[in-house]
């Protein structure tokens, strides 16, 4: 059985025991699923303790080849500003517009809180003056994720300065180590979603299903949303009237969506660039496996609606500030997403933390992911196809070695 089938069983089980036990009004059915709650706990704290070292690893490894960029010439320089322009396109779309839909919601506060003490939110003059950390081990520790960040790109550009390949060899090491880790823990998801949902469907019953139904149709709606925006910047940037450009995509949308995998998609995307819209071929073939390999554009999206969801899920406002604070570090970090099932919410929970979210939040996105994964999926083929097209239409005159 898939992974990703594995826990959505485990949701519909949860969701649909919950309910049961909530008609029921037992005290001894609903004390049992409190009891299991705590196993919920661990398999979130589990996840929670993969990804500070991970991060750290990913980011300074994938500064550390990125450095070899040079060797490709400009074209890898344009092509690393086109991923970048449309991640901070889509952080900057999608934002204000998730914040606006998730403030005039009604509020459902179908989860509480206790047992979470809220962390003291930050204003924007406080967060830009903390964004370099004097003390890099205790923003680890802390989990203060944007100060973490920056000191990691700056400690691995020093890093690929110096030329000691030792060390570029010793945290690959490290992703490799970490990456089986969170492998065995996300085998264990449908035990740690099961153990999560359970409690929280016992209590609020029926409610907890129109939640999650809610989100589930708002993430999909978002993805399709933003795939028309992808459009639309295409013809502005590279020239492609969007008919044209939908005609190509259309194929590599289907696949990935039907196989929940972008990467899936690549033989398609390279065919699509190369016939239907005359992209040369080293662009495409050079663009293409570089944005399967470390270009995201569907996470700021994923992480800001998932914010603003397990904030509106919880009872928990979210501003506009904490959200800038997911969107910014989404554009860094889409790029260092380990290439395991739901990596990419793994490394948005000391986020959460660090804007008052509870990290059970990350145990409650990976349950419903199943659906919008497609969405995503979809989404993130067609980002890969326009930074291709944007790319060849403002290639270089040509590629130095």
């Amino acid at each position: 059985m898939k992974e990703s089938t594995r826990i959505l069983a485990a949701l519909a089980i949860a969701v649909l025991g919950g309910i049961a036990i909530a008609a029921s009004h037992s005290a001894a059915l609903l004390g049992a699923a409190d009891f299991i709650a705590p196993v919920g706990t661990l398999w979130v704290n589990a996840i929670r303790m993969t990804v500070i070292p991970l991060i750290l690893s990913l980011l300074i490894t994938g500064v550390a080849s990125a450095s070899d960029i040079r060797a490709v010439g400009r074209l890898g320089g344009r092509t690393l500003l086109v991923f970048l322009m449309l991640l901070a396109i889509v952080a900057v779309v999608v934002m204000p517009v998730l914040y606006a839909v998730f403030t005039f919601l009604p509020g459902h506060h179908i989860a509480g809180r206790a047992g979470f003490a809220l962390g003291e939110r930050q204003t924007f003059g406080a967060w830009f003056a903390s964004l370099l950390p004097p003390n890099p081990i205790a923003a680890a520790a802390n989990g203060d994720m944007l100060p973490l960040i920056l000191f990691t790109l700056l400690f691995a550009l020093a890093i690929a300065r110096s030329g000691q390949r030792v060390l570029v060899d010793f945290f690959e090491a490290v992703v490799d180590a970490m990456l089986i880790l969170v492998g065995w823990i996300i085998w264990l998801a449908p035990v740690g979603v099961f153990a999560l949902v359970l409690p929280l469907a016992a209590h609020a019953g029926a409610a907890m299903a129109g939640a999650l139904g809610a989100f589930i149709v708002a993430y999909s709606i978002a993805c399709v949303l933003v795939i028309l925006l992808l459009y639309v910047v295409v013809r502005f940037a590279a020239g492609i009237p969007i008919p044209r450009f939908a005609r190509a995509a259309i194929e590599p949308q289907l696949i990935a969506f039907s196989s929940s995998s972008s990467i899936a998609s690549l033989p398609a995307l390279i065919g699509a660039a190369e016939r239907d819209l005359a992209i040369p071929n080293d662009v495409a073939g050079f663009v293409l496996p570089l944005a399967a390999s470390m270009f995201k554009v569907a996470a700021p999206l994923s992480w800001t609606i998932g914010a603003c969801f397990i904030g509106w899920f919880y009872g928990i406002p979210v501003g506009i500030e904490q959200l800038a604070i997911v969107a910014f570090a989404a554009i860094f970090l889409a790029f260092a997403a380990p290439g395991v099932p739901r990596g990419g919410f793994i490394m948005l929970t000391p986020l959460f933390i660090a804007i008052g979210l509870p990290p059970e939040g990350i145990g409650i996105l990976i349950a419903v992911d199943a659906i919008p994964d497609t969405f995503a999926s979809a989404l993130n083929s067609t980002g890969f196809l326009a930074a291709t097209a944007i790319v060849g239409k403002a290639r270089p005159p040509a590629v130095t070695a």
